[in-house]
């Protein structure tokens, strides 16, 4: 999470933080798992086509500003940093009414419609990619930031975790936290039964028991590892030689890492921003792209079978991904937000 890393980064240099979030969705709790505090406001999103549903969001949203600016002033807040998504809109207009500097994050190549609704009222937005028309003063291109866990990351330690043979080949197959299918699928085809090499699957939760079930049916054998979700998901990219996987932030956690990939974007993510991301690798030489619907089991196991046996080509697009990433992200942002905290 880009937010928890650059946390890390204030953290380490003797700041104060601490986390506005929604209690009871996807994400919470996490902060305080390491060591911060969160306060709850309650917020939803808006659909992104008509919705009396909307109706509902809007009040919420702005219920929550004066909640935020309650929050701010209780906490003591200097600096507002806003990481993308619906809570970014409210705490920006609550940071500026309360006179506070504001600080944005985008983590995609497209500006979010959240950040486009905030960045007004921010003094720097932070961008992972240069966007078209952002330009100027207020933005500035840092990289995504990634955590030191991240950067650390070795192929030994990772092999460790996993339990995996430490000589052996290993591909990671990876489709988001929430799963993919296609991608599910289409692995599952591709190096099913008895892989020669091992592969690790991470399925999704919704997703792993059914995925299970199709290994344990096919007999893929004792090398093709199944899980539903991996706290610790740095350690398998680190693992892994090859990466086989969606296209959202986490391109930066491959480059960071220096792992050859093959990236499926999502086909219907917001302003198809997946394509964005995955164009970012493949142009640096670090990747290669597969369109969703051209993802068969045939066509993985052709890229995959080219790519594990030409190893001068691997290890070129890994060090493709390494010069490609951006390590002081989080530093970069930290010093804009000392400094906004400073004026």
């Amino acid at each position: 999470m880009p937010a928890l890393a650059l946390a890390e980064e204030l953290r380490s240099r003797g700041n104060e933080v601490s986390f506005i979030g929604v209690g009871g969705r996807a994400g919470s709790g996490i902060p305080a798992e390491h060591g911060y505090a969160e306060d709850h406001v309650p917020l939803r999103g808006f659909d992104r086509r008509l919705s009396l549903r909307n109706i509902g969001a809007v009040v919420q949203a702005a219920l929550a500003v004066p909640r935020m600016m309650g929050v701010l002033r209780r906490r003591r807040i200097d600096v507002v940093v806003g990481g993308g998504g619906y809570m970014a809109g409210p705490a920006a207009i609550a940071g500026r009414l309360t006179r506070r500097r504001v600080v944005l994050m985008e983590a995609d190549s497209r500006l979010g419609l959240a950040n486009r609704l905030a960045a007004p009222f921010a003094r720097r937005v932070a961008l992972a990619f240069p966007i078209a028309g952002r330009t100027g003063r207020k933005y500035v291109v840092t990289g995504r930031p990634v955590s030191r866990v991240v950067r650390d990351a070795t192929r030994a330690e990772g092999r460790r975790t996993l339990g995996l043979d430490p000589t052996g080949t290993c591909v990671l197959v990876a489709g988001g936290s929430q799963g993919a299918q296609s991608i599910n699928e289409a692995a599952l085809g591709a190096f099913c039964p008895n892989p020669p090499f091992d592969v690790v699957h991470v399925a999704g939760e919704r997703n792993e028991a059914a995925v299970r079930g199709q290994v344990d049916s096919t007999g893929c054998g004792p090398r093709y590892h199944v899980f539903g979700f991996l706290s610790d998901f740095p350690a398998a990219v680190a693992a892994a030689d090859l990466i086989i996987s969606r296209s959202g932030g986490s391109v930066f956690e491959l480059a960071a890492i220096g792992r050859p990939s093959i990236l499926v974007p999502y086909p219907h993510a917001t302003a198809d921003h997946q394509t964005g991301n995955a164009q970012w690798l493949a142009d640096a030489g670090a990747a290669i792209v597969l369109r969703d619907d051209e993802c068969t089991a045939e066509r993985l196991k052709e890229i995959v079978g080219a790519l594990l046996v030409d190893r001068h080509r691997l290890k070129a697009m890994g060090e493709a991904a390494r010069r490609a990433a951006r390590p002081d992200a989080a530093e970069r942002i930290a010093d804009m937000v000392e400094a906004a905290a400073r004026r």
